[in-house]
């Protein structure tokens, strides 16, 4: 006979490895989860280190003459003169207050690198929707240039080079100890479209081509997303053909992005003749790629529904299609709604196929419609992201800030949709 004290030694041991192995697989879980978390800490410093200051602006108020022998100017309403008039003097005229000293060719050049390659331009459109300031002095607030903008913020930074020269710096911080040079938010960031200055560079005409792309995308895909779920659910008979349709949108969610994005430009662009870089052809993409997990979302959500909740109905009578509408599907749709806030959040931060039907292009205007040429949120940031320019890093990572809090808000209305409306069974 097998001594019991040696049975109950076995039982002891193997609970001590069971134990044990218990132990060190929630050390590997919890370890995970801190090295995805110590991850994603690293990832968002980094982002707001170098974006935070996308959000502020460095600006240069002048006192500016508007002399008009200086400009070569004698009628602000007049476009011939004004085509020809060199609004860039006065703007110089100005810092030469401040340095007296800079009378020479090069100490000008220099001078007029000071403010932003626009300022000129700024002039010129104050003239033109005020001719009578023509001769009197203006207090006029001009953007910095990109290089001095950098220095005023960045200055001792090693991940930016300085590339004012010695004298500039000299001026630079003589203009800051005035108060001419300061720095304020940057709400030309929110209410400006793409430029080549960084410094009059802004995301709103991208914020737009966003919810015009967006809009086209939940249009077309929630509604026919929602019908196939329902069919395939509900309706479809259990055949090959439903098999074939039910493994090959499941293997449509596993697609890599690029894929739609050379289906739109064979069939939208290259077949049906559709306009490159407008929001209709993006939303068109973006739909055929969402289409896949809303689908799968609301086969999930319909499968949730008990089903007692059918045997009820029909033992009162009613129809088939009744069961599917007044029943089922109301209590169907919070799951439904979120995942198809969750395939939204995803479409809105892709790239990839946006990119092969030409949302790349440079936009300036803002879109004004469907049709309009347009960009989206996540290409203004490649875009940003691979131009010369330094000021445009900074503006790149306020972007990604801008798109990461877009990109929580929906997840999290998701979330909170989920919590309201789910119901236990």
């Amino acid at each position: 006979m097998t001594d019991p004290g040696s049975q109950a030694e076995l039982v002891r041991r193997s609970l001590k490895r069971r134990y044990g192995k218990e132990r060190r697989f929630r050390l590997y879980g919890i370890a995970a989860v801190s090295v995805a978390l110590f991850s994603l800490a690293v990832l968002f410093t980094d982002i707001v280190s170098k974006g935070y200051t996308g959000f502020i602006k460095t600006t240069v108020t002048l006192d500016v003459h508007l002399d008009g022998e200086l400009m070569y100017l004698n009628d602000a309403s007049d476009p011939e003169q004004m085509a020809m008039a060199d609004f860039q003097a006065p703007i110089i005229k100005a810092l030469q207050e401040y340095f007296p000293n800079a009378t020479s060719r090069a100490d000008k050049r220099e001078l007029s690198r000071m403010t932003g390659s626009y300022a000129s331009n700024q002039v010129r459109d104050l003239l033109k929707e005020n001719p009578d300031w023509l001769g009197s002095t203006r207090t006029i607030e001009f953007p910095a240039h990109d290089t001095v903008s950098v220095y005023v913020k960045h200055a001792g930074d090693p991940g930016y080079s300085i590339r004012l020269t010695e004298q500039q710096q000299r001026w630079t911080d003589e203009l800051l100890s005035k108060g001419v040079i300061d720095t304020g938010f940057n709400d030309v960031f929110f209410t400006s479209g793409d430029s080549r200055e960084p410094s009059n560079a802004g995301i709103l005409g991208a914020l737009v081509g966003s919810l015009l792309t967006m809009a086209i995308t939940l249009v077309i895909a929630f509604p026919v997303g929602v019908a196939a779920a329902v069919y395939l659910e509900e309706f479809a008979p259990g055949n090959r053909l439903t098999d074939f349709i039910e493994v090959n949108i499941n293997n449509l969610a596993a697609v890599p992005s690029i894929i739609f994005g050379l289906l739109g430009l064979a069939v939208f662009i290259g077949l049906f003749g559709m306009p490159r870089s407008v929001p209709v052809v993006g939303g068109l993409v973006l739909a055929l790629m969402t289409l896949p997990t809303i689908i799968i979302s609301s086969r999930a959500a319909i499968k949730s529904v008990p089903p007692s909740i059918r045997e009820a109905a029909q033992g009162i009578g009613a129809s088939k299609m009744q069961v599917v509408l007044h029943h089922v599907l109301p209590l169907a749709m919070p799951g439904m709604l979120t995942g198809s806030i969750i395939g939204m959040a995803q479409a809105l931060g892709e790239t990839a196929p946006l990119l092969l039907i030409g949302m790349v292009a440079f936009i300036v205007e803002i879109p004004d419609g469907f049709f309009s040429s347009a960009t989206v949120l996540p290409v203004q940031i490649f875009i940003w992201a691979g131009s010369a320019e330094q000021g445009f890093v900074e503006l790149a990572s306020a972007g990604i800030m801008v798109l990461l809090a877009f990109l929580i808000t929906m997840n999290a209305f998701a979330i909170w949709l989920r919590k309201r409306l789910e119901r236990r069974w």
